[in-house]
């Protein structure tokens, strides 16, 4: 059972840390400023999770107080040069806010595997996934995967991963980093959706002070940051055309220039890249660069939806099972015979992220030792997913119920409370800026947890 800190000063973001990496089987303590992680003595721990702003010190302070444990820093997408920076000080990683249960697990598990390899044998990267949680699945279209993971990873060429939300695009790329001659390099991950289209430029290849209103210091770009190790660009078709054009030239020339730059500089990045939608199809519509796509088109994957993993599906769920079963100490819970033909026969939209939370769901909700289809709360296919109650509490079925008390909320649940609770002091720029995202990652969001916007418009200050 790994033993990590989490630094963080709100308290409903750390609660909802805790019991998610609790449900998990993690040991976790909490600290609400670096002084206060002192007093625990970080380097007592095997993993440090530390917000980059806190009150006092910031928590970049903890990295050379907690060596050689390695600290994972969390930040805003408002403030990803802050992350850059925190990475040439030598944090292991960073991962964004608001950012998916998933996200951080994986990330989680990825450094705490890492930090093991330290004090032991060199790992097995010969399995399928190459991570330290391997991909469930042994149907023809997942072995075509695999076999596309050993033979790409090692080449060192740009790949494109196709495939629905949930289908496992980051894990993919983890494993094809992981297998490839970068493999002690960094990999760093960067969700295009995310990043304010008035940032992404910067964001990605820097700035030179003076560029723009509030550059008042030179910052490293992404890509560069990345020098030597990988660069995943997930949801890659959101990029704008200005960015598309300083990609290519990354792919092209191994170049970038940063803006407000006249010179230009040398990268060593291994890109890939990820999408759910047709970037063929955005190229005839102006939206995507055709030039750019047969540059990220070297060697593309291909990820089945789970409705089309008939053989995987109920081996898939028996595993996740397992895990919500000791996640809740419910040992022995069983799914019933009807509860597994509704699982094989569900078309599952949401992937394996929904399948995991029916799961879950069904664990708490079941009576005796089995799980019966009603447990599992799966909403017919007819129905949308994602339609709102008339008073917009209703949230995508997909995800579990959200408590009254704020010590239960989920990271998904905290967005939901955030923005309830303030939609009616703040406009939505102002609670986009608080949440460190866009507008427009602030809309899609209100689209797919079913949160309406106020119906009466408030006028802003300015």
């Amino acid at each position: 059972m790994s033993r990590i800190l989490i630094v963080e000063d709100e308290a409903i973001i750390r609660s909802a840390l805790r019991r998610l990496l609790e449900r998990h089987d993690h040991r976790i303590s909490e600290a609400g400023s670096v002084a206060d992680a002192l007093e625990l003595d970080p380097q007592r721990f095997d993993m440090v999770i530390s917000d980059l702003r806190l009150p006092g010190e910031p928590g970049t302070d903890l990295i050379r107080h907690a060596d050689p444990v390695p600290v994972l820093i969390m930040t805003s997408y408002a403030s990803m040069r802050s992350a850059v920076e925190a990475l040439k000080l030598g944090a292991v990683d960073y991962i964004a806010k608001p950012f998916d249960h998933d996200e951080l697990l994986e990330t989680v598990a990825r450094v705490l595997h890492q930090q093991a390899d330290r004090h032991s044998t060199p790992p097995d990267i010969t399995q399928a996934s190459g991570s330290a949680q391997p991909m469930i699945g042994n149907c023809a279209a997942m072995q075509v995967v695999y076999t596309r993971i050993r033979k790409t990873a090692p080449a060192d060429v740009t790949v494109l991963i196709q495939g629905e939300s949930g289908t496992g695009k980051e894990l993919v790329a983890r494993a094809i980093h992981q297998q490839s001659k970068r493999a002690m390099a960094s990999l760093i991950c960067v969700n295009c959706a995310a990043i304010p289209e008035t940032l992404i430029e910067s964001e990605l290849f820097g700035h030179e002070k003076g560029a723009f209103t509030g550059a008042s210091a030179a910052r490293t770009g992404l890509v560069e940051a990345a020098g030597g190790g990988t660069l995943f660009l997930d949801e890659i078709g959101e990029l704008p055309l200005d960015a598309q054009a300083r990609l290519l030239r990354v792919l092209q020339e191994g170049e970038i220039r940063r803006v407000g730059s006249v010179e230009t500089r040398h990268v060593d990045v291994r890109l890939i890249a990820a999408t759910h939608r047709d970037l063929r199809a955005l190229s005839k519509t102006g939206e995507f660069r055709l030039d750019l796509y047969y540059r990220l088109n070297v060697m593309q994957i291909d990820l089945p939806p789970l409705r089309e993993r008939d053989d995987d599906i109920l081996e898939i769920a028996d595993v996740l099972l397992d895990k919500a079963c000791h996640r809740h100490d419910q040992p022995g819970l069983r799914l019933s015979q009807a509860a597994r033909r509704t699982i094989h026969d569900y078309p599952w939209p949401g992937n394996v992220r929904e399948l995991e939370n029916a799961l879950e769901r069904g664990v708490i909700l079941a009576e005796g030792h089995l799980i019966h289809p009603d447990d599992l709360g799966l909403v017919p296919p007819t129905r949308s997913l994602s339609k709102p109650s008339a008073g917009g509490h209703d949230l995508m079925d997909t995800t579990e119920p959200a408590s009254d008390d704020e010590e239960d909320l989920s990271l998904e649940d905290y967005f939901q409370h955030f923005v309830l609770e303030h939609q009616d002091q703040m406009s939505e720029t102002e609670l986009a800026q608080k949440l460190g995202i866009s507008r427009k990652c602030l809309w899609e969001r209100r689209q797919r947890l079913g949160i309406p916007r106020k119906k009466t418009p408030r006028r802003t200050a300015g």
